[in-house]
């Protein structure tokens, strides 16, 4: 078969008209320009019977008008299999850890279709972290999707960077990490962590740099998303798919609009951004062989939870981890808000009446404190009636108790870290409840594990 060949008509930024005379490449192919094939583009729309608008996903340096481009035939392409654990790759499945690359590996395309509904599980597990506060307020489900949401510096990596530690050691399943627009030297830090903590081996790092075209960072989710699903599909395992941070994503489907010319839509975001999102959300999902959970860091700009990125991405979770700055400010580690943190899980049918009457009386009663902040404020505590004042104290030991010392920050906090199982926080929270400790400081609930690590 021959190639197709065209020529470059018109460059601006990111974004390459190409003239094809003799064939149109299809809806997504990859196309390769210059004389090295070194620059990379999309095919994103067609302009008339013979003109492509494509992306550039990496530098147009050098790229000039007339300049030739060749057709491959197929779209973006990412290596997948046993091979891939313990690497590091980009958006084009080359591996950027500095050690040998992979060679015959299968390579299959970014683009694919969600699981028929009719092959989906219809069977509902809880997905146990071994981290306090999400397993009894907000659990995750196996094969669902969970969001953490908060602004800059809440802890949103940390916490996914836990989560990565903890299930590896757990399950033994997969992590896919994959990193949307991380800045180099996180990805750098996270990947000897991981190292250190001896589960790279288990693991895969995507990573679409801050640097990079924004038509990397639209694309590097469906490639980790790929080699997730052959894990999943071919491999029959569970797969952990932690993605920091799924606003980038949004961002970089925004940039790319833009420089295609499409008219904005609310606060300034792109038109298309519900089905962007959902063609890559909806891939993530259970199958009777295999489950893909997602856990996916939510940046919230300017804190603001009405904005349409963060209102577009609740819509597709079974969890919502909401990080409060307010909680950092106190020292609560993680910093997650039980009060706006929720879980569809959370139903007697699904995690049994103990534990729902547990996490709904901790919630009442860290509600009932949050109103009598105010009253505290300005009257002091000595006014309020006694009753009032038991509810205080057991919502500070609650507070206390639902913190915990991580395994990823030992180096900085001199805590060593725990995972606590779902037996030990429920027994722990109810008999806070009925103040078995009310003779304790509620310092001495900070940083523990179980409750019966309190020395009597």
């Amino acid at each position: 078969m021959t190639a197709n060949y065209g020529r470059t008509i018109s460059i601006r930024g990111s974004i390459v008209d190409v003239l094809f005379p003799r064939e149109l490449p299809e809806p997504r192919s990859l196309l390769k320009a210059d004389e090295n094939r070194q620059i990379a583009l999309e095919v994103v729309t067609y302009l008339s019977c013979q003109v492509v608008r494509t992306i550039a996903l990496n530098s147009t340096q050098g790229l000039a008008r007339g300049s030739r481009v060749v057709d491959t035939g197929h779209s973006l392409q990412v290596p997948v299999g046993k091979a891939n654990l313990g690497r590091m790759f980009n958006v084009f499945g080359e591996t950027i850890d500095g050690r040998k690359p992979l060679s015959n590996q299968k390579l299959r395309s970014l683009h694919a279709h969600p699981v028929p509904l009719s092959d989906r599980a219809t069977t509902t597990d809880i997905f146990l972290t071994g981290i306090k506060a999400i397993d009894l307020l907000a659990p995750l489900e196996k094969g669902g999707k969970a969001g953490l949401f908060g602004g800059a510096g809440v802890g949103k990596t940390v916490l996914i960077t836990e989560l990565i530690y903890n299930v590896v050691s757990r399950y033994q399943g997969v992590s896919i990490f994959c990193g949307i627009g991380e800045r180099s030297r996180e990805g750098e830090e996270l990947y000897r962590e991981m190292e250190e903590a001896g589960v790279l081996n288990n693991t895969v790092m995507v990573f679409g740099q801050m640097n990079e075209s924004p038509g990397v960072r639209f694309r590097v989710g469906h490639a980790a998303l790929t080699m997730a699903e052959y894990f999943r599909d071919e491999l029959h395992q569970d797969v952990l798919l932690t993605i920091d941070n799924i606003f980038r994503f949004i961002q970089a489907g925004s940039e790319v609009s833009g420089l295609m010319g499409h008219l904005p839509s609310r606060v300034g975001y792109q038109p298309t951004l519900a089905t962007e999102l959902a063609e890559l959300e909806e891939r993530i999902c259970n199958t009777a062989s295999g489950s893909i959970t997602s856990i996916q860091a939510v940046y919230v700009p300017a804190d603001d939870m009405s904005d349409p990125a963060a209102v577009h991405t609740f819509s597709h979770l079974s969890a919502s981890i909401v990080l409060s700055r307010k909680r950092v400010s106190e020292g609560l580690y993680p910093a997650i808000d039980p009060l706006q943190s929720d879980s569809k899980m959370l139903t007697p049918q699904v995690v049994g009446d103990r534990h729902y009457r547990i996490a709904q009386a901790v919630r009442q009663t860290l509600a009932n404190y949050e109103e009598l902040k105010d009253i505290i404020a300005m009257l002091g505590l000595e006014e309020l009636a006694q009753s009032e004042r038991q509810i205080v104290y057991r919502a500070r030991r609650l507070e206390r108790f639902l913190t915990q010392p991580f395994f990823t920050t030992e180096q900085f906090t001199s805590y060593e870290g725990k995972t606590v199982k779902l037996e030990d926080a429920l027994n722990g929270c109810d008999r806070i409840l009925n103040d078995e400790f009310s003779d304790r400081p509620e310092q001495s609930l900070y940083m523990i594990g179980s409750v019966d690590e309190l020395s009597d």
